[in-house]
């Protein structure tokens, strides 16, 4: 992954956020402020997961705005946000580990297949909820070719 796409300053390790709405917000705010997208992304982010929810299972969720959104994306980037306690995502899905995904043309879909990669094991998400550096994150999925 290039530091284009995820940077140090993408990543929020040891967030305390309450509900399903705090997390999302907090994905599509560091997109945002690090010029990734416009600001109405987020509204876009807030439209997909209620068309349906962003939650992959193994307390993984990946919120990005609606196919319509694109237009609003200024270049591709990723959010990583640490959510330790959990946050619920509904009918008990807890999610510890959120990456917002800003998806510019196809380039979002080498992210992506990197992501999913990593998120398929168990131990790589255990060690995503447990990092005390954004450089262990970043190692992990710098370590995907």
């Amino acid at each position: 992954m290039t530091v284009a796409v995820l940077a140090k300053e993408n990543i929020v390790l040891g967030a305390d956020v309450k509900t399903k709405e705090q997390a999302i917000q907090l994905a599509g705010r560091i997109l945002v402020e690090r010029g990734y997208v416009e600001e109405s992304y987020i509204d876009k982010m807030f439209e997909r997961e209620a068309l349906t929810s962003t939650y992959m299972g193994n307390f993984v969720a990946i919120p990005h705005g609606t196919e319509e959104a694109k237009k609003l994306v200024k270049q591709a980037g990723l959010s990583i946000v640490q959510v330790p306690n959990g946050v619920d995502f509904g009918g008990g899905n807890i999610v510890k580990v959120l990456i917002g995904i800003a998806g510019k043309d196809n380039e979002h879909l080498e992210i992506l297949s990197k992501v999913a990669i990593v998120c398929s094991e168990e131990e790589n998400i255990q060690k995503m909820i447990e990092a005390t550096t954004e450089d262990e994150i970043l190692a992990l999925l710098n370590e995907v070719e």
